[in-house]
This record gives C-alpha cells, sequence and structure tokens, in this order.
C-alpha cells in the first residue's frame, strides 16, 4: 500500500511518496544523479534552443537543456556561456551525432567547460559515453526501441530517454508510441528511464510513473511558456492547434518528423513525393527551422509540434509550470489513492 506524504512544498524528495523501496530508488536516483529538484528535463530542439530557456528550466528545479543541433562549436560555447552567466544550476547539452557536422569540436567544447549532462541522440553513443564521463558529466541517451535502451545502458548510460512518436521533430520510424514504448523500456533496463512524447502537465507525469518511468522530457509544453523565446506565431500555433493540430512529414522518404500543421508543413508533404532524399533533407534542416520557429516564417519554414499541442492552452512561466506539475502529479496519485480506499470500505 502506498503512503503519502504533504505535498506542499517545493522540493522533489518533499513530494516523494512512500513507495517500495526499489520505486524509491528508481525516483530518487534521477534527482539525485542530475542534483535537479524535479525529474523533469527539455528536450533538445535544435537550432531554435536558447540559453533563457534552458537557464528558466534550470532555476525552476527542472534540467534545462541546449540542443547542439547543427550549429558550429562557438555557437555552442557562447550558448554555454550565456547559460552559466544565468544559471547556477546544473544543464544538458543535447548532441544529435550524426545530424551534428562539427562533432568533434562540439565534443571538445563541451568536455571544455564539464557541462554536468550531456545527452546524446540520432547515431551511436558508445564511443562518447566513456569519453564525458571521466570527466563527471553524467550521460542520458536517448532512444526509440528497447533494443537501443538495451544498448545503450550495456555502453554505460547513466539515464535512458524513451521517446515515443507522439514527439515533435525527427521522429522514429518504428512509430512506437510512449504508451507502449515506456513499460518495455523500464522492463529490459536496471538504469533509470524519462518518458518522451506527449507530456504536458502532472496527470501526464503520474502517468509515465505509473508506468514505471522515473521522470519526463518535455519540449512542446516548454515552448509554449513565457519564458521561450521563439516567434510569437509559433506559442500562437501551439495553442490553436486541436487533437489533429500536427502532422508527419517525410515518411515516404524514411525521414519521419512532426510539425504542426502550417502552409509549409503542406509544402513539404507535397514535395516529399516529387523531390530527392537529399532535397527534402535541405527542406527540412535547421535554416528552415530557424525561419518558422524564430521568424515565425509559416511559408518558407516549419515548426515542430508534438501531439499534446492539442492539450496545451496557456503560457505560463517555466517556474509556475514546474511547480503546478509537480502539484497536480502528487495530487492524482494521491486521489486515485483515495479512491481505490473508499471503494475497498464500500465493499466492506
Amino acid at each position: 500500500m502506498i503512503k503519502f506524504i504533504n505535498h506542499t512544498k517545493a522540493s522533489f524528495n518533499n513530494f516523494l511518496p512512500l513507495y517500495h523501496e526499489k520505486e524509491v530508488n528508481v525516483l530518487k536516483n534521477v534527482t539525485n544523479l542530475l542534483h535537479i529538484s524535479y525529474p523533469i528535463i527539455q528536450g533538445g530542439m535544435g537550432n531554435v534552443s536558447h540559453a533563457k530557456l534552458a537557464a528558466a528550466i534550470s532555476n525552476a528545479g527542472g534540467l534545462g537543456t541546449i540542443g547542439a543541433g547543427t550549429m558550429t562549436a562557438e555557437k555552442v560555447e557562447q550558448l554555454i556561456i550565456d547559460t552559466k552567466r544565468m544559471t547556477d544550476k546544473p544543464y544538458c547539452i543535447n548532441i544529435p551525432i550524426n545530424v551534428q557536422p562539427y562533432l568533434s569540436e562540439v565534443v571538445e567544447v563541451v568536455k571544455k567547460h564539464r557541462v554536468p549532462v550531456v545527452s546524446l541522440s540520432a547515431g551511436n553513443p558508445r564511443p562518447f559515453i566513456p569519453v564525458f564521463q571521466a570527466l563527471g558529466t553524467k550521460v542520458i541517451c536517448v532512444v526509440a526501441t528497447v533494443q537501443q535502451a538495451k544498448k545503450a545502458e550495456q555502453a554505460g548510460a547513466d539515464i535512458i530517454v524513451a521517446e515515443g512518436y507522439e514527439a515533435a521533430g525527427i521522429n522514429s520510424q518504428q512509430e512506437t508510441t510512449t504508451f507502449t514504448l515506456i513499460p518495455q523500456v523500464v522492463q529490459a533496463v536496471s538504469i533509470p528511464v524519462i518518458a518522451a512524447g506527449g507530456i504536458a502537465d502532472g496527470k501526464g507525469l503520474a502517468a509515465v510513473w505509473a508506468l514505471g518511468a522515473a521522470g519526463v522530457q518535455m519540449g512542446t509544453r516548454f515552448i509554449a511558456t513565457k519564458d521561450a523565446d521563439v516567434h510569437e506565431i509559433y506559442k500562437q500555433h501551439i495553442l490553436q492547434a486541436n487533437d489533429t493540430g500536427t502532422t508527419i512529414v517525410g515518411r515516404s522518404l524514411g525521414l519521419h518528423r512532426r510539425l504542426l500543421k502550417t502552409v509549409y508543413a503542406q509544402t513539404l508533404k507535397e514535395a516529399e513525393t516529387t523531390v530527392s532524399l537529399e532535397q527534402f533533407q535541405q527542406l527540412t534542416d535547421e535554416r528552415h527551422h530557424w525561419l518558422g520557429a524564430m521568424e515565425g516564417n509559416e511559408t518558407e519554414g516549419h515548426m515542430n509540434g508534438g501531439q499534446i499541442a492539442g492539450y496545451i492552452t496557456d503560457l505560463p512561466t517555466v517556474d509556475s509550470l514546474l511547480r503546478a506539475m509537480m502539484i497536480e502529479a502528487w495530487g492524482t496519485i494521491d486521489n486515485m489513492h483515495r479512491s481505490i480506499k473508499h471503494e475497498e470500505r464500500m465493499k466492506q
């Protein structure tokens, strides 16, 4: 039976219910490993990443992330410097291995600044994990299948982020949803698992806890905050989205990407049947991502968006969002517990 403690304080440890010892260790491992208050992580976001949002998330008790995307090492270093100026809390750099054209230089910059946490995605993380861990950096590996999760654990990853098909941006060809992926990954590995894709509030956090995950990674929800320095048109598209407000482009070419439905998204869907793989990659590169997300150009640039966009209706500060999520998560579990106890009493 689960016992619950007072959940009015801000610290994650004060929210933590008294689960069985194994469950307590899984939940605490993430916050202890990463030295954060809440088990809530920001997704990479590629070239639209910026220090203001990452720092706001870290300052609020989560783990802010700068996505290296296709940026030069000099640009990544400047973002690291800016982030460190705005927060003294842990932060993360996401490196998409097969996407980053300046990979070796970016790795050196991350080593130089002894970045507390590194997230590795879109490629084989094995050669990089010991390099970062030798400097005391914690390594997160982003996966989309059970096999990838097993390999990441064998390679020495500290934490797994398992991302479902609901997520924004580049997606797996397997099209496995978060609800089905998470319990299978949790069952297959012994290190903490973070759930990504389709999560935007405390009820979502409570749901993935029930599936065995230790926390969540979010992207679209963080874009729709006051702290995100993206174009207002991008935020409004998220707020106006409904349950069918996103679309997959590139499926016929094996380049799955989930976008908000815009004029340019429709252009891409039509183009994928007529252009080459290389041409389509150019049409969906980070330059076009920037045009859509940062400049609000709906006809020449795309806007990444997860399916959860249809559920988002407000633009809170990051700080208020994280606090509300934790209170709602524990409140949801507490209410379920009370409901079960009530049913048990009614049967007596």
